[in-house]
């Protein structure tokens, strides 16, 4: 693994860190498929990202997960924002790095995600024609989830209220000097709703994955962008390259990796679903993540030959 710092072209002004993961046997005169992981949100490139770069590169491509701006290492103020369309944006310029490096091969370039990454990675695959095949894991249309809660219950129309605390955050931030914060996952045990987000609480907050560049939350203006964006945009048009989205059976998000398959417009997606499985058993649980490790490195091989 090499850790590098790069600019990101897309005029914020960012410095990206990312980790570069190679085959055990790799050339640098060679030419490798590459895929660009991305970390869910509120989640940095040494949790769950990380560990599917590190996994996935042991099958033959070269892999980075990145830090996103304004998050971990990488560079941009505030900190902690995160903007949907910016968090789709750093994708591509990852991909925009990647695509100066002699042993990457160009034509053979994937995307994938893990919850909000997932998301994100999509909607890359949607506006970037240089992604050729798309993997996501739990993935999570962030934008969806804010309208329609966790399982998708709730009524689009409820979230105005969010919309209404987003805009006096932006009030609140431009005279204050202390930012208004939300949770991205539960802050405490007790705050989480379900066991299966008192598990994300775990995930993020205990000594089984908690890190120093990953505090939980995010800021209260990103509502205001968040509440409208849908990671699935034109997804009946262009989001035509092949698509595999893995879930576990029992997890409160498995809707939106359904809806995505549903909307996709390719001809070659696949819904995988891993029985027992929850939203968090895909972060670090070794059964399912060697599952669905497996399955995408079957799929990427296939698809960027």
């Amino acid at each position: 693994m090499q850790t590098i710092t790069f600019q990101n072209r897309n005029g914020q002004g960012i410095t990206m860190a990312a980790n570069i993961h190679t085959p055990a046997d790799f050339d640098a005169a060679k030419r490798y498929p590459a895929i660009v992981v991305a970390h869910p949100g509120g989640g940095v490139k040494e949790q769950a990202a990380g560990l599917y770069a590190a996994k996935l590169a042991a099958h033959g491509f070269v892999t980075v997960a990145f830090d996103a701006s304004y998050q971990g290492a990488s560079t941009g103020e505030p900190r902690q924002l995160e903007n949907p369309y910016i968090r789709t944006e750093d994708l591509s310029a990852v991909i925009d790095h990647l695509i100066t490096l002699p042993y990457v091969d160009a034509e053979r370039i994937a995307a994938m995600g893990v919850c909000a990454g997932g998301g994100y990675a999509a909607n890359a695959a949607i506006n970037d024609r240089r992604i050729k095949a798309l993997g996501t894991v739990s993935a999570v249309n962030i934008g969806a989830m804010f309208r329609q809660g966790w399982e998708g219950k709730n009524p689009a129309k409820d979230a105005i209220g969010l919309l209404q605390h987003g805009s006096q955050a932006r009030s609140h931030d431009a005279t204050a000097q202390a930012l208004m914060t939300i949770p991205m996952a539960p802050m405490r045990k007790e705050d989480a709703p379900n066991a299966e987000l008192a598990e994300a609480w775990e995930y993020y907050h205990t000594p089984r994955c908690q890190h120093p560049n990953a505090p939980g939350f995010t800021l209260a203006r990103n509502l205001t962008q968040l509440v409208t964006y849908d990671a699935f945009n034109f997804a009946e048009l262009y989001l035509t390259q092949p698509v595999l989205a893995i879930v576990g059976s029992e997890a409160g998000s498995k809707w939106m990796s359904e809806d995505l398959i549903q909307r996709a417009a390719s001809t070659d997606k696949r819904l995988h679903v891993v029985p027992g499985g929850n939203h968090m058993s895909f972060y670090d649980v070794p059964r399912y993540v060697d599952e669905a490790v497996t399955a995408l490195a079957s799929f990427f091989q296939s698809k960027l030959r």
